[in-house]
């Protein structure tokens, strides 16, 4: 399988709204860069000096983040998800943005780790189904490192665990330990993931998750019993990415 050039940031703690930056402009260029290989005759190939330096740009990033304490809210979300008041949020040093990816309410906060892929589709495959199942297979796999099975539910995105927990302290039944939401315009994508390593669980009370009822959520830190270190984690979901999705993604 043909290895493709990819871009890389580990951003630390950076605040959503200065991230959300950042990876527009990185879609903006994407984009930019399609319609200008489409002008230049070589839609549909690998990029490639076509008379401007920037289309010989990677286009395929990924960037991992944790956010200080945030919810947002997909184009498509409930408010009434998010269960506490505008006073509430405030005390707490929680902030709040409506944004344009798919899904309801989700929170970010330390302890998270935050994933951002803006991949061109059109060089990998053209199916987001395959896109989204290809993200929740990265984090199977770095649950499977830790010795935890976990696994998708039919109609809803994410990976859960619906088994006793290795450290017994977690709750029982189905719960969920990573989430989803992405956007897509014409196959570039922004947004993506966020896996819960070892958050404060309790923010997650400040909304109905995602928008569903009746389930909970967990962390790989709860379901082991002990800390697991955030670099670590993200060594390994970055080597599974880029397994998964065939990117040599470089600092």
């Amino acid at each position: 399988m043909t290895v493709l050039p990819g871009h890389f940031e580990d951003l630390g703690t950076a605040p959503f709204e200065e991230v959300w930056v950042r990876q527009q402009q990185f879609f903006d260029a994407a984009l930019a860069r399609k319609v200008a290989r489409r002008h230049a005759g070589l839609e549909g190939a690998a990029p490639g000096p076509v008379g401007r330096a920037d289309l010989a740009l990677p286009d395929h990033h990924l960037l991992f983040v944790e956010h200080p304490h945030v919810l947002t809210l997909g184009k498509s979300g409930d408010p009434g998800n998010v269960l506490a008041t505008p006073e509430r949020l405030a005390a707490l040093g929680v902030t709040y943005f409506p944004i344009n990816r798919g899904g309801d309410v989700t929170y970010h906060g330390p302890g998270q780790l935050v994933g951002y892929p803006i991949l061109d589709l059109e060089q990998l495959f053209t199916d987001i189904g395959r896109y989204m199942r290809t993200l929740e297979e990265a984090i199977i796999r770095t649950c499977a490192d830790y010795g935890l099975e976990t696994r998708r539910i039919e109609g809803l995105t994410g990976v859960w665990l619906d088994g006793p927990s290795v450290s017994g302290m977690a709750p029982r039944g189905e719960r969920k330990i990573a989430a989803l939401g992405v956007k897509c315009s014409r196959w570039v994508t922004m947004h993506g993931f966020a896996f819960n390593v070892s958050p404060n669980l309790a923010y997650f009370d400040l909304i109905v998750p995602c928008g569903i009822q009746n389930r909970s959520v967990t962390s790989l830190q709860l379901e082991l019993g002990r800390p697991v270190p955030m670099d670590e984690v993200k060594d390994r979901v970055l080597s599974h990415l880029s397994a998964l999705l065939g990117i040599d993604f470089a600092p």
